[in-house]
């Protein structure tokens, strides 16, 4: 579902020095520039539930503790064109409210404004799974979005 809702709105990526990162509900993705021609044999990439590293040709591209959990198994890299590398981490908490401020604890960093649009597409892929009849990938939301938007579970239907 949310793959769906990412084709049709967006993402909001983080930039950072090496590329960027970004986020849905269930996942975490991270997209690294290496240098053209750089083949798996140069690459050691580590991902643990908490915990990640990469290093591209001997150089420590990030190395650190992750700001949330994911889950150890489902964690992934691929090298694309020999040129990108792109990590895809799960989340263990896949809830609209659950949205990471920083890639790692207290690096890379989201500025406010880029917060702000995390947690609002976020809130609005929430609202995408839980009316599938309606398309929100083009909405905007303003007002009570913070931390996942309201909750509709105690009304009537």
């Amino acid at each position: 579902m949310s793959v769906h809702f990412d084709e049709t709105s967006g993402v909001i990526p983080c930039k950072t020095p090496w590329g960027l990162w970004y986020q849905t509900m269930e996942d975490v993705y991270i997209e690294v520039n290496v240098p053209p021609g750089t083949s798996v044999k140069e690459i050691k990439c580590s991902l643990g539930s908490k915990q990640i590293s990469l290093s591209v040709k001997g150089q420590e591209m990030f190395k650190g503790k992750l700001f949330g959990s994911t889950i150890e198994d489902e964690a992934t890299w691929t090298l694309e064109d020999k040129k990108l590398i792109r990590i895809s981490l799960m989340k263990t908490s896949r809830e609209a409210g659950n949205c990471w401020t920083s890639l790692l604890e207290g690096e890379y960093c989201a500025d406010p404004l880029v917060q702000e649009q995390m947690q609002k597409k976020l809130t609005l892929e929430r609202f995408q799974r839980e009316n599938p009849g309606f398309n929100f990938s083009g909405a905007d939301i303003s007002g009570n979005y913070a931390g996942g938007g309201p909750d509709f579970s105690n009304l009537e239907k």
